[in-house]
């Protein structure tokens, strides 16, 4: 199968050029051709003028509670909003039931994916407090490294032990992704913020609750264990401007993700979306919003990811104690960063460091994230036009809403093309037998 995408604006390796790309069996072939150059006998061809070529989004971060929790999400619905949103490449936490601690559930996942996913896809492998003694026993060609919970969030995952904390830190020869908050901390927000407001506060005293501080002390915890074992660290969803100052610009040991939820919202949206954008961490001030916004450009903040978490909305009522933390947002997250380069945040060379080059080369992704010869062929077609508004009734996530239900784009993904395979165009899932176990450091 041969693929010519001709009079495109493609964008990668920190250049923008207009050109065409020739794609053969799965792979990038050519991706700087002439008119002179082209082959008269391609399979399809595709006129992009208007349109920039970006690599397949790579998100580094998802929950598709498969299995365990179908009657949230589950691989197949996912990866198709994944498809809609640009999404090429996923890698899947462990908080699903099984938890993704052992070898067997490990296994279970790829076995699922095979089968369901229409998109790329790994596996995080989750640390425990008692099972540092598997890591050995991975295989570092097939998963991007080890979750830790170093606080509290779904899953009962935690691991609080510091003797646990060293065995991981100093065993494990992938990198380490951390979800950082204190649980101790946390737990004391909570009864204070029960006592003062009855057993369910409003979703307005999260940020209160699962605090900045708890934030701050559990990066710093989790920055200073990476430096004295030399790990390679990840840390996810930072949420605090304080937190930035923990990291260096361009940094290739310890680095750093946000996410959409924490780019996109502030805590003066609780007040009209509610327990929509209750997530852990919280949502923070505008001031964190914009520091974060901020690092994106500065080279603080080297990968952009989801956290896409969903929940069925019954799951949502209540408030802090009752309500579910977590938001579906991959479908979005392409177009929500397109905003934030028209708004002046970052260029669209940045916008792919941070979505598809960074995620691979932190987690030594192969032959991916780049649109380059002898390159997989997954990349997605964006054109900017008529704004549009987004609605539940668009989302394919399995939970069906979003956040961002109301919110106006101008940016839309009109193709995404998954190893070479169209998998979404015109609207409309196209293709379902792309999707690929993806492949780490060869």
């Amino acid at each position: 199968m041969t693929t010519l995408i001709k009079n495109v604006t493609v964008v990668s390796d920190g250049k923008s050029l207009k050109t065409n790309v020739l794609i053969e069996d799965g792979f990038f072939v050519n991706v700087d051709a002439d008119n002179e150059a082209l082959p008269s006998d391609v399979d399809e061809t595709l006129d992009a003028e208007g349109c920039f070529l970006l690599p397949g989004i790579i998100d580094d971060h998802v929950h598709f509670r498969q299995p365990g929790l179908t009657q949230k999400a589950d691989m197949a619905s996912e990866s198709r909003a994944a498809a809609a949103g640009g999404v090429t490449t996923f890698f899947d936490m462990p908080n699903t039931v099984p938890q993704t601690t052992s070898l067997e559930a490990l296994e279970e996942k790829f076995a699922i994916a095979a089968t369901d996913s229409i998109v790329n896809y790994s596996f995080f492998f989750g640390a425990t407090n008692d099972n540092a003694d598997l890591f050995a026993r991975l295989d570092p060609h097939r998963i991007p490294g080890i979750k830790l919970f170093m606080g509290a969030s779904t899953g009962n995952m935690l691991v609080d032990r510091r003797q646990s904390l060293d065995r991981i830190f100093s065993t494990a020869t992938m990198p380490v992704m951390t979800h950082c908050e204190d649980t101790a901390m946390m737990n004391a927000n909570m009864a204070e913020a029960k006592r003062l407001y009855g057993d369910d506060p409003d979703v307005t005293h999260h940020p209160d609750i699962r605090s900045r501080e708890a934030c701050i002390e559990c990066t710093r915890l989790a920055v200073e264990l990476a430096r004295q074992h030399h790990t390679r660290l990840h840390v996810a969803h930072i949420s605090t401007k304080e937190e930035l100052q923990l990291f260096e610009p361009h940094d290739d040991n310890i680095t750093a993700e946000a996410v959409i939820a924490h780019l996109m919202f502030s805590a003066e949206d609780y007040i009209t979306k509610g327990t929509r954008i209750k997530c852990n961490p919280a949502v923070k001030t505008a001031d964190d919003r914009e520091a974060l916004r901020q690092a994106i450009a500065d080279g603080r903040i080297s990968v952009i990811g989801t956290d896409h978490a969903p929940h069925l909305l019954a799951d949502k009522h209540g408030g802090c104690a009752k309500a579910a933390s977590g938001m579906p947002s991959i479908q979005y997250s392409l177009c929500s960063m397109l905003e934030l380069v028209d708004k002046g945040y970052i260029s669209m060379t940045r916008l792919v460091e941070l979505m598809c080059h960074n995620p691979a080369r932190i987690f030594g992704v192969s032959r991916r994230g780049y649109i380059r010869p002898g390159y997989k062929a997954d990349c997605v077609l964006v054109r900017k036009g008529t704004p549009w508004t987004v609605t539940d009734g668009d989302v394919l996530s399995k939970c069906g809403w979003t956040p961002l239900t109301g919110h106006q784009f101008s940016w839309r993904v009109e193709r995404t093309i998954c190893n070479g395979k169209t998998i979404y165009a015109d609207g409309k899932i196209q293709d379902t037998t792309a999707g690929e176990a993806v492949r780490f450091r060869e």
